[in-house]
């Protein structure tokens, strides 16, 4: 008799501990079907990824998601909406998306953007965006007569801010008094830089500027060495536009090598 009880007491426990087990594996048995925890650690991954922090309280939270999704989804199977053509294709559609998030993620992983890939872009950068940097004004007039008779008129002592708010077209700097800040001169249209070099400290324009958008008088208030951040300073920024070239240079290869009919 001794020997029956103590059987079926190991067994008892035998029985508990493989519930244990199988509770371990799932966050929950609904309505008889197991939910695997796996569904829980993915979208505690996903708020991982946002920042937030999974605390106990928020992945509690997650748990009584992934129980009440699981609760709707033996709905929506009883009533057979899982056959419906709409849903059918709804669900492609989402699988189309994660596959395709996952395989531009995985090519990211695999063709990471060098140092020396940065280094060369900043250096790019440097040497275009070098040089010396112009602190200009400008009046934009639609004809030449006008732009003409501004420029007889700052020679006899107008001002050239006031003029630039009366008469300037351009929205931007036109209200500023023509002022368009501290730029390096390879910003602007070919035409407008040719004649901003030319330019000394305080020096006006004697003719106007022809361009596309018009007739242009022209004033250098001040200019400097060009003040460009260091490479580590922009490196976030290179790399993440370097990351999305490459990503749509892979995009475009795909595409290219596609046979479409």
């Amino acid at each position: 008799m001794k020997k029956q009880f103590l059987l079926a007491t190991a067994v008892a426990g035998l029985l508990a501990l493989g519930a244990q087990g199988v509770m371990a594996q799932n966050v929950a048995i609904v309505n008889g079907k197991a939910v695997p925890k796996t569904r829980l650690d993915s979208l505690a991954q996903q708020v991982a990824k946002s920042g937030r922090p999974v605390t106990p309280d928020m992945e509690a939270q997650l748990r009584e998601e992934v129980i009440a999704r699981e609760v709707f989804m033996q709905e929506a199977e009883k009533r057979g909406l899982s056959t419906s053509d709409d849903v059918k294709v709804q669900m492609e559609l989402a699988r189309q998306t994660i596959m395709i998030r996952e395989l531009f993620a995985d090519y990211q992983k695999n063709n990471p953007v060098t140092e020396d890939e940065m280094k060369a872009e900043y250096d790019k950068f440097a040497e275009a965006n070098g040089g010396k940097e112009y602190k200009a004004r400008h009046i934009l007039v639609e004809k030449e007569s006008e732009a003409k008779d501004i420029i007889a008129s700052l020679k006899k002592g107008g001002k050239f801010d006031d003029i630039a708010k009366k008469k300037s077209k351009d929205p931007g700097s036109g209200a500023k008094g023509g002022d368009l800040d501290w730029a390096n001169p390879s910003s602007y249209v070919p035409e407008f830089t040719q004649a901003l070099v030319k330019l000394s400290k305080g020096q006006t324009t004697d003719t106007p500027v022809k361009t596309e958008f018009g007739y242009h008088v022209i004033r250098v208030d001040d200019i400097r060495t060009a003040q460009l951040p260091s490479y580590e300073e922009v490196k976030p920024q290179i790399a993440q536009q370097m990351q999305q070239q490459k990503l749509a240079a892979f995009q475009t290869d795909l595409r290219k090598k596609a046979k479409v009919e």
